[in-house]
């Protein structure tokens, strides 16, 4: 009798922390963009956030974002647009494209209903997922690397430079897709993603992984980089 009830009260134990919030891990869904591509999503917290870097080429009211791939005219843009890595479409595939922040700032470039999360929703998604600072912590509000392991858990396990851990224990799946200003870089060792929030009339604030590194960069850069985008939206 008391083998069975100690049996029972285990499994209500492992049911209770499948269901909780620090599981995190929940069932994915899709959305599809204006183009078709259909991306999995996660649900983290209070959002749901796509699980893939957004590779659309059209704004949800149905107008084309401009393909820039001479990187003298990219570099001197004040309006919205996208290049694959290294001007080949292959990559969008898996990495998506690299935007500049001019794009993101219409607020149409994201799948109707969803948005390109702000500064402060990014804060949120690391204390979310990070071992020792949790949602709030004054740590996120912090210029640079910060947090403890927010980094390992949001990287994808494969697709990056090897010998580093990452678990992607929440199925975020970032991917390292590099930048986009003069030239091209960080591919296989970098992601860069925009976030909505403007720092200034000249720059935006971002997020950047390393494939070394454990926490997570924020930071601001000219809005004429060209970085990947995740979309969000609430719960």
């Amino acid at each position: 009798m008391k083998y069975v009830f100690k049996v029972l009260q285990i499994t209500i134990i492992v049911f209770l922390w499948l269901s909780s919030g620090y599981a995190g891990i929940h069932d994915t869904t899709t959305v599809t963009d204006i183009d078709g591509n259909v991306y999995h999503t996660v649900a983290l917290g209070n959002y749901e956030w796509m699980a893939e870097n957004l590779k659309t080429t059209t704004y949800n009211n149905g107008r084309k974002i401009a393909h820039i791939a001479d990187s003298i005219t990219w570099a001197n843009l004040n309006r919205g647009a996208f290049a694959w890595y290294n001007n080949d479409k292959n990559n969008a595939d898996s990495l998506g494209l690299l935007y500049n922040w001019y794009s993101v700032n219409t607020g149409d470039l994201c799948p109707c209903g969803w948005r390109v999360p702000t500064d402060e929703e990014w804060k949120y998604l690391e204390g979310y997922v990070d071992s020792k600072y949790g949602v709030g912590d004054p740590v996120w509000n912090e210029k640079g690397l910060r947090g403890y392991d927010a980094g390992i858990k949001l990287k994808a396990t494969a697709g990056w430079r090897p010998g580093w851990v990452a678990t992607d224990v929440f199925r975020f799946t970032a991917l390292p897709g590099g930048e986009y200003l003069n030239s091209f870089h960080g591919l296989g060792t970098s992601g860069f993603w925009w976030t909505s929030t403007e720092n200034d009339s000249s720059s935006a604030w971002y997020r950047n992984l390393v494939y070394s590194l454990e926490s997570v960069d924020r930071n601001n850069h000219p809005k004429r980089m060209g970085f990947s985008v995740r979309c969000l939206r609430d719960k």
